[in-house]
């Protein structure tokens, strides 16, 4: 797992019938990294979240397994903070 910030959405306008409502984020990892996740949360830019990856992320839908290999299983009770320590301020 990794604990990570919401920065944006990834729009899709087709994708497989198999993967269930929710929306694809674009989350940077506090290590820098960036993935695409997806969330069934309802989680928003600047959110602070947890992210499960691999098997178990598609294993919590069930035997259906759809192709998802990121999805956003908490939102954290914590700020952003930039390198400098200060909090993150909200861009919108």
């Amino acid at each position: 797992m990794l604990k990570g910030t919401v920065t944006g959405s990834v729009w899709a306008t087709r994708r497989l019938e198999a993967i269930p409502r929710g929306a694809f984020l674009e989350v940077q990892g506090d290590d820098g990294s960036r993935l695409i996740a997806f969330d069934v949360l309802g989680s928003g830019l600047g959110e602070r979240v947890l992210v499960a990856s691999g098997s178990v992320a598609s294993g919590w839908f069930g035997p259906d397994h759809p192709p998802i290999d990121a999805l956003i299983i908490g939102s954290l009770d914590e700020p952003a903070e930039a390198p400098s320590g200060e909090p993150v301020q909200d861009k919108s």
